[in-house]
């Protein structure tokens, strides 16, 4: 993961732009007119719609984005416009056709009901001059661009001539060409590195049912014959995604909750995206895109994920290396402040943990049980030595570190020099504080940055220095 966050990829997409129009209001009136609602409208909102929902997500994940297309001369066209700048997105190959309607989509809702959409748009294909537009504009920068996306949403943007004109511009600058398409011929993306349908989708451009892994694979094989693809990929919702290059592999999804899949499409094209230009496997690729995808569905309607996000999720999971559950000081801030704008509750505790035994994970576990997050602070080699003598640690803090992390009841541990943990828990401030129960009575350091302080028995007979005792025979 920290690969990607210092990786910044070039990456143009093309395709069909739009706006998603939202109206928000009341509905308490019928019209004395005609039998039809009367909204009040409250308030207007508008984001980018089609393409422009990729744009968001690579955005979201720190690419540096191009878009081009086709759009109107009108007022609709100057507001996608001004939308694009105000994300620091560039548009200047963006062609303008005045015989074009830029696509705007409206959709009138109260209490949280979409009670009716209407649209401005062309539909019609664009023209071979406008085409040629395109690619004359791209003809000079290709080369400079990471990854190539076509965004098709079946508006008349991405006709056959033009879609396989930046392809074969694209594949001759060894730049690669991936597609989210649309209808049932995906023979008009022939020759792009892979192409990311549904099932359905899918199904409908192989006119193969895919019921089993024998019918998945022949979908596969067959989208990679018939569009000349570098990968076949297809996105089994639920299931994951399913790869073939010489043979099929199938990746699981990680979604813990599901509550919305819109845009969700749009996600898994740019996380490939995105974890390709930094030089990803297909199995790295695919993983990461499953992580992406798992956490925009557990948002409502359509949504971005960040980097931080998908760390975060996949920490959750535990299906991250120990080494991206220790953190410093400077990341554990801005992970506390994130969780705690999203409403979790934070747990704290500390120790040496020199030689994990049942006592300590038994701890940790309790000690999780009292919030979402659990932050362990762990003492450095010298701290330890300064508390418990000379001859201790018997673990160095990077393997004790290590080896906590590991712990299912444990999401991050941050080690510290100083004798307590003081600045920690104050930098923290965490929701729980837990110390063992040999604290009852006594002060304990940073209660006051906490907003509870809760204290838990250890199991007795177990310790690191009965254990050190035993292995010694004494």
């Amino acid at each position: 993961m920290q690969i990607l966050k210092n990786f910044i990829p070039k990456i143009l997409v093309v395709g069909d732009l739009m706006i998603d129009h939202y109206l928000w209001g009341s509905c308490e009136r019928i019209s004395p007119e005609a039998p039809v609602q009367i909204v009040d409208i409250a308030k207007e909102t508008t984001v980018l719609g089609g393409a422009g929902n990729v744009i968001n997500n690579l955005k979201a994940l720190g690419a540096d984005v191009s878009v081009s297309s086709i759009i109107g001369d009108d007022e609709n066209g100057q507001e996608l416009i001004n939308m694009l700048n105000e994300i620091n997105v560039d548009s200047s190959n963006i062609i303008i056709d005045s015989n074009r309607k830029t696509s705007k989509k409206s959709r009138v809702i109260a209490a949280s009901q979409q009670i009716l959409r209407y649209d401005k748009e062309t539909k019609e294909e664009i023209t071979t001059i406008s085409s040629n537009k395109i690619i004359e504009s791209l003809s000079g920068t290709i080369s400079s661009y990471d990854i190539v996306i076509l965004s098709d949403y079946g508006k008349g943007v991405l006709t056959e001539e033009l879609c396989q004109k930046i392809i074969a511009l694209s594949n001759k600058n060894g730049v690669k060409v991936l597609v989210d398409p649309k209808g049932r011929d995906f023979t008009k993306y022939r020759g792009s590195y892979l192409l990311t349908p549904n099932k359905k989708e899918a199904i409908l451009a192989t006119g193969i049912e895919i019921k089993d892994d024998e019918t998945l694979k022949e979908a596969l094989l067959k989208l990679k014959t018939d569009c000349n693809l570098g990968l076949s990929l297809i996105t089994l919702s639920e299931d994951g995604i399913a790869t073939y290059d010489t043979e099929v592999k199938k990746f699981p999804t990680v979604a813990k909750e599901v509550f919305d899949v819109t845009g969700a499409g749009d996600t898994v094209i740019a996380s490939i995206a995105f974890a390709l230009s930094a030089g990803k496997t297909i199995e790295e690729t695919a993983a990461f895109s499953n992580l992406a995808a798992g956490v925009v569905v557990g948002k409502i309607g359509s949504a971005t994920v960040t980097l931080d996000e998908i760390e975060e999720y996949e920490a959750s999971l535990h299906k991250s290396t120990s080494d991206a559950h220790i953190k410093s000081f400077e990341e554990i801030d801005a992970l506390v402040k994130r969780y705690k704008q999203n409403g979790k509750k934070v747990v704290f505790t500390n120790g040496c943990f020199d030689i994990l035994h049942v006592g300590h994970v038994k701890y940790l576990q309790i000690a999780k049980s009292f919030g979402d997050v659990l932050i362990v602070g762990l003492n450095s080699d010298e701290s330890v030595s300064r508390l418990k003598g000379p001859t201790r640690p018997v673990n160095i803090a990077e393997d004790r570190a290590y080896i906590l992390a590991a712990l299912e009841a444990v999401d991050f541990v941050v080690p510290f020099s100083e004798d307590t943990p003081y600045d920690l828990i104050k930098m923290i401030a965490p929701n729980v504080l837990v110390k063992g129960g040999d604290y009852k009575g006594k002060d304990v350091v940073g209660t006051e940055f906490a907003n509870e302080l809760k204290l838990v028995d250890f199991v007795d007979g177990k310790s690191t220095t009965k254990t050190i005792q035993k292995i010694q025979g004494d």
